[in-house]
């Protein structure tokens, strides 16, 4: 839906609808027409303001819980709602009361301390402000080149102190050339040339020309057949089949499956949001996780020249990742018996819309559950997992993020972040900063050279996941647990041995930690007041990757402003208004807020209710294998029960029943065939591979 599609006004007189079923439960509709009625309402709102963000704000966890226990009320029904007056830039952070029908607060911003994210609106003006600038129009003739044939790429400025962009809503531009209305411009960057644009004055503030070079000719149509080349033809299907259906069930937005119920939600800034994830043990409904998201994500770059320097982008709080969510297709995106969900928003004149298979869910089969053959009694066991995936995918700019969210029989819970898409690019060699040694013949050492001429700069992908954790309730904490190799001597005498280490995690500024592969450095989030039948702590234990935290310099703008970012952990005591890594206002923030500000006051974590930040995802030095456009990359993290369990919770996993499709290779054959060439299995278990794993 675009803006002219739609009136800006079109209903008078504030209205309000029935509160959801449940305090936790999306906003419907029905909801986001009520919130722009009560705001178009409103005495300050004018034809000129826009809503930069609309969502959920989301009752505290006590409230919630207390309602649900019975000891509470329903809690009322919120949103936030952050309007920019595109005329004055006049920027407020409201919230609406849905049960009374009113504005309940509204807070002014500044701009000393970060601005709203950037409308897409403001995105769709640059073009018109840049080529109206004779200065833009001569450098692109210096560089054999003109506004007819080139794209412009509004960028978020991140925050640099720099005079004239003090108060002001500030986009930085960079230019790629479009042979042809098909062609993938990513393949032509215009380097050497940047514009600073204020997006209110529609102006352009700065203008960098730092060199002239030449624009890469080669094309990269990933999607033309003499790109590609021969079709590969030697592929067979693959048949995804539940013949009986899903094993799950959905009621709204409640999912149960296995042992595992949660609830689906969806924000225009976070996307795919988990709520509520717990696990029947024999019995008994024991919680986890009361909230799972992708909070932010950053991608900084790291060439320092004149034009590019200034690249970090928050994808999350800047540009709300979320509205960018891909419609799914079956066969395409997701393979086999899908649940698809829809995903509500607002967009920019406050109008609903839905996003139609913004998320997915289905099961996958993973391979072996557990499994053993006995030396001494001859019992031949073995057992399959699977585990529901739920998922969506959201393209930003050049790159496309999968995110998702998989639990398994075992009550492992996985987050895999998946990225493809196509690289942002550069000229290579590139453009030298100011006072820089490098041999403009050598080698960049910034980037890496995709195609002729075609540089594509070192970066990273950083995700914080915000995990608010309720393992076995709501007094958690956590211990870093940690390998130890052990000096021989006395009782160690023949250097065999090594132990694990405990150190328990107990104020919020000293939380911040660094994954170390070296030792096996794992995090475990314990419950403090109960325990299991060996009376040690229920837990779960955090598994990351172990890859590089920030890169930039500790005093750079960057690592200030994403300090989150620098450390693979951080855990900080409940507080529902610590809800982003970065900050509420990431755009043009100078740094200070988000984890900076949570931790300063030292809170205790130690039986507390707590939330942890993990941070985690590639540093990405660019291969010619990921152009011209890049094969799926992975980046994820584990939570693994940790004595949360009795023994083994999956011994109660049926043996799978044969099918007559499985095979050692060659031609199909059958069980009976199968049976004369391998031990026999033993009564009910499953003698083959199975289905193949599929991904969606």
């Amino acid at each position: 839906m675009t803006l002219s599609d739609v009136s800006l006004h079109t209903v008078s007189g504030a209205s309000t609808v029935p509160a959801a079923p449940h305090p936790l439960g999306s906003l419907t509709m029905a909801e986001f027409t009520a919130i722009r009625d009560i705001v178009i309402n409103a005495d300050d709102f004018t034809d000129t303001t826009r809503f930069a963000y609309v969502g959920l704000a989301e009752p505290h966890k006590r409230d919630v819980l207390a309602w649900q226990a019975g000891t509470g009320p329903l809690p009322d029904r919120k949103a936030r709602v952050m309007l920019l007056d595109m005329a004055t830039g006049r920027s407020t952070d409201n919230i609406v009361s849905l049960g009374a029908g009113v504005i309940e607060s509204t807070h002014v911003l500044d701009g000393s301390a970060g601005q709203l994210p950037i409308l897409d609106t403001e995105f769709e003006a640059i073009a018109g402000i840049v080529n109206a600038d004779p200065r833009w129009v001569a450098a692109l003739a210096e560089r054999g080149t003109t506004i007819d044939e080139v794209v412009v790429v509004p960028l978020s400025a991140g925050y640099y102190d720099l005079p004239e962009e003090i108060g002001r809503r500030i986009v930085r531009v960079l230019a790629f050339r479009q042979d042809y209305p098909t062609d993938h411009p990513w393949a032509h960057p215009v380097d050497g040339l940047c514009a600073y644009v204020d997006t209110a004055a529609g102006t352009i503030t700065r203008l960098i020309d730092a060199a002239t070079v030449a624009i890469p000719a080669e094309g990269g149509n990933f999607n033309d057949p003499a790109v590609q080349g021969e079709p590969l033809t030697t592929l067979k299907p693959i048949v995804i089949s539940q013949p009986e259906g899903p094993s799950f069930a959905v009621d709204g937005e409640w999912v149960t499956w296995a042992n595992w119920k949660f609830q689906v939600g969806f924000d225009t800034r976070e996307g795919l949001v988990l709520r509520q994830l717990s696990f029947t043990d024999a019995g008994e409904e024991r919680p986890i996780i009361y909230r799972a998201s992708i909070n932010e994500m950053l991608v900084p770059y790291g060439d320092p020249s004149p034009v590019r320097f200034w690249q970090n982008y928050f994808d999350t709080g800047e540009y709300l990742f979320g509205r960018y969510t891909n419609s799914l297709a079956l066969g395409c995106d997701c393979v086999g018996e899908i649940k698809y969900f829809d995903a509500v928003l607002a967009d920019e004149l406050g109008n609903p819309f839905t996003i139609p298979n913004g998320i997915c869910m289905h099961e996958e089969d993973v391979g072996t559950l557990w499994k053993h053959s006995d030396l001494f009694t001859g019992a031949h066991e073995v057992r399959r997992q699977r585990r529901l995936v739920i998922s969506f995918f959201t393209t930003v700019g050049n790159y496309d993020y999968g995110f998702y969210w998989y639990l398994s029989l075992d009550g492992t819970i996985e987050c895999e972040a998946k990225l493809t898409g196509v690289l942002f690019t550069s000229a290579y060699p590139g453009i030298a900063a100011p006072g820089s040694t490098h041999d403009a013949g050598a080698d960049y050492p910034y980037a890496s050279e995709v195609a002729p001429g075609l540089g594509a700069p070192y970066h990273q992908h950083l995700f914080s996941a915000r995990l608010d954790m309720t393992v076995d309730g709501l007094a958690n904490a956590v211990d870093e647990i940690e390998a130890v190799r052990l000096p021989m001597g006395p009782g160690n005498e023949h250097g065999n041995a090594f132990t694990m280490k405990s150190t328990r995690l107990t104020g919020e500024a000293s939380s911040g930690r660094v994954a170390d592969a070296s030792v096996a450095r794992s995090w475990h989030i314990v419950n403090t007041e109960k325990t299991n039948r060996m009376g040690r702590p229920t837990g779960y234990a955090l598994l990351p990757e172990a890859n590089p935290t920030l890169m930039a310099d500790p005093q750079s703008s960057i690592a200030q402003r994403a300090e989150f970012a620098t450390k693979h952990l951080f855990v900080t005591q409940y507080d529902p208004a610590e809800q982003y890594a970065a900050g509420d206002f990431v755009h043009q923030n100078p740094g200070g807020d988000g984890i900076t500000t949570y931790i300063a006051d030292d809170a205790s974590i130690d039986g507390e209710d707590i939330v942890l930040w993990h941070t985690f995802g590639p540093t990405h030095f660019p291969r010619v294998e990921d152009w011209p456009v890049m094969p799926v990359d992975y980046a994820k993290f584990t939570l693994k029960p940790y004595g949360f369990f009795a023994r083994n919770p999956t011994l109660n996993v049926p043996a799978s029943e044969p099918v007559s499709h499985c095979s050692h290779g060659g031609e199909p054959e059958s069980h009976a065939a199968h049976a004369s060439t391998a031990p026999a299995p033993a009564a009910g278990a499953c003698a083959c591979a199975g289905h193949a794993a599929h991904d969606a």
